[in-house]
């Protein structure tokens, strides 16, 4: 029965070729907008650690006050004097601290020019806790964070960049005039959005290329290649002695806290740490911290562009006058056939027969629609660079998800709009058809 209704459909379809590409059209082209702007909020509202965004945490302290607050929201990031003090209290399994910094690699083939490599001066926790995937050796341990060792982790690129591909774990690399030991090199790792550092707005940048410890980076004097927040008074400091006891924030802690006696417990000791500082005079206002999980974090970022949200929305919008206009297609499609209709009732077919006849026909132009879409898809993200800034725009992409998704939501839909019309044209009383031709 389900072939017969096939057939009796492609015949109604083919009787009006105009009508019937006007509703392909409109559902090919909904879908089409509405997938492209959905594939761009996709890449940017996903989570970019699913399996530990709940134990990982980024701390935040109010060293400023709430005359320099926006909307009563502390800094973003630390100062080193905080930095510091909560690395020492260590009241988390796992913490790290970070900047980013920008280092010139000067090549061991004298023909080749040196180049920037940009990444971060952080701790060696940092790649347990974020899971950092290792192609040869792996991170620093803590030895070589209090030794203030000159060891780098570098990525697979810049591995293939300088030695081949190769293993070159024990290898040195020249730095800034300085040379540092590979202890490992990472795989292709690259978590969108960034959200370790989203003070620095690097959510979407290109992928870090070297790591070096954080300890190694104060010692050396290396600058931060980041943001470097001084408030309203915009004092950084004279050297770099007066800028480490200075109020500027720049660098981005992490804590992962397993359990929520751990976070509870760190928040206490957030609240006690203010608290110490404003009686010792620092601070002369209440505590004012914040602890939040990396969903929290995101969402206090803003990491969802705005317009990547209003494009969907248009987009939805947009299909659902496409849908509109399908209703009124169909509407006119099904009514045309009332004296069909009141013949199949009269030699005893059911309301049921009727409904699945022309769902079974919807069913088919929402598939050609979708057809449509996956074409008009890909050609739109084409043009998602016109829209989007280019680093967003590039993590659109059409996979097998959304080829999927994109049949499945043009079938689905214009079946949905056929239920109306449907329900019209199973109402027509056999009766009246007969005797009026």
């Amino acid at each position: 029965m389900f072939v017969h209704n096939l057939r009796l459909g492609v015949a109604s379809l083919r009787r009006n070729p105009l009508l019937t590409t006007l509703m392909i059209m409109s559902i090919g082209v909904g879908v089409a907008a509405s997938m492209v702007t959905y594939a761009v909020f996709r890449a940017v509202s996903g989570d970019p650690i699913p399996e530990k965004s709940a134990q990982l945490f980024a701390p935040q302290i109010d060293n400023r006050g709430p005359q320099y607050n926006h909307h009563g929201e502390p800094p973003d990031a630390l100062n080193y004097t905080d930095a510091m003090a909560l690395m020492r209290a260590h009241k988390a399994p796992r913490q790290t601290l970070l900047f980013q910094v920008g280092l010139s690699v000067m090549p061991d083939d004298p023909h080749k020019m040196p180049f920037k490599a940009l990444g971060y001066a952080t701790y060696g926790d940092f790649f347990t806790m974020f899971d950092v995937p290792f192609q040869y050796g792996s991170g620093w341990g803590a030895e070589e964070d209090d030794a203030r060792d000159a060891v780098v982790v570098i990525s697979r690129s810049l591995n293939k960049k300088l030695f081949g591909g190769e293993n070159s774990v024990g290898r040195r690399i020249n730095l800034d005039d300085r040379q540092y030991r590979i202890v490992g090199v990472t795989e292709n790792w690259d978590p969108k959005p960034r959200f370790f550092d989203m003070f620095s707005g690097n959510a979407y940048a290109m992928p870090s290329q070297v790591y070096i410890p954080f300890t190694h980076a104060v010692a050396q004097k290396i600058d931060s290649y980041g943001n470097n927040n001084c408030g309203m008074d915009g004092k950084r400091g004279e050297d770099w002695d007066s800028w480490l006891r200075g109020e500027c924030v720049w660098i981005s802690p992490w804590v992962e806290l397993d359990t929520p006696e751990q976070v509870q417990a760190y928040r206490q000791f957030l609240d006690g740490y203010a608290q110490e500082q404003r009686r010792a005079g620092r601070f002369n206002w209440a505590p004012n911290n914040r602890l939040r999980d990396v969903p929290a974090w995101l969402d206090s970022e803003h990491a969802v562009p705005p317009e990547s949200r209003i494009s969907l929305s248009l987009a939805l919008g947009f299909l659902v006058i496409c849908l509109v206009n399908t209703i009124g297609l169909l509407l006119a499609k099904f009514m045309r056939r009332a004296p069909e209709i009141g013949v199949r009732r009269a030699l005893g077919a059911s309301r049921a027969d009727i409904y699945r006849q022309f769902l079974a026909e919807a069913g088919m132009v929402g598939l050609a629609g979708g057809l449509l879409g996956l074409v008009l898809t890909a050609l739109g993200m084409l043009g998602i660079g016109l829209v989007f800034e280019p680093q967003i725009a590039k993590l659109a992409h059409l996979d097998f998800a959304l080829v999927l998704l994109t049949l499945l939501l043009a079938v689905t839909a214009t079946v949905l709009a056929a239920f109306y019309p449907t329900w019209r044209a199973a109402q027509v009383q056999p009766a009246w058809q007969l005797k009026s031709n």
